[in-house]
């Protein structure tokens, strides 16, 4: 993963993580998409995905969560996307979404956004 590639605006600034993170969006944009690259190992345009998601979403409500209990807005991300990645995808999840069984629940869900993206656009 090249992350020197530039990172790649919202497409869904009303909703998503841009929306979630309201004042700290901007800022909180950039960081959250290079962690979440690099945590994942999924290219930036996976992640904008993602981010854009509902998924998305819920990622910033951990994000918010980090910042209320005074972590830094870098802390918060790092903390969000550690505890991502320390979930894993369980029997009901892998039904409901097909994503497979044990994947890190922020890989599954990064993943799971890129395929329906394309699947979408056939």
């Amino acid at each position: 993963m090249n992350t020197t590639n530039p990172i790649l605006a919202t497409q869904n600034e009303d909703w998503g993580f841009w929306g979630t993170m309201n004042k700290h969006a901007a800022a909180a944009w950039p960081l959250a998409m290079t962690a979440i690259s690099i945590a994942t190992n999924q290219p930036l345009e996976s992640v904008r995905l993602f981010l854009d998601s509902r998924h998305g979403r819920h990622f910033a409500d951990e994000v918010q969560n980090g910042l209320y209990q005074g972590q830094t807005l870098q802390a918060a991300i790092d903390a969000a996307t550690q505890q991502w990645m320390g979930w894993t995808i369980g029997r009901q999840t892998s039904k409901d979404y097909g994503i497979p069984r044990g994947l890190p629940y922020l890989t599954g869900f990064v993943i799971h956004c890129e395929i329906n993206d394309e699947i979408q656009a056939a």
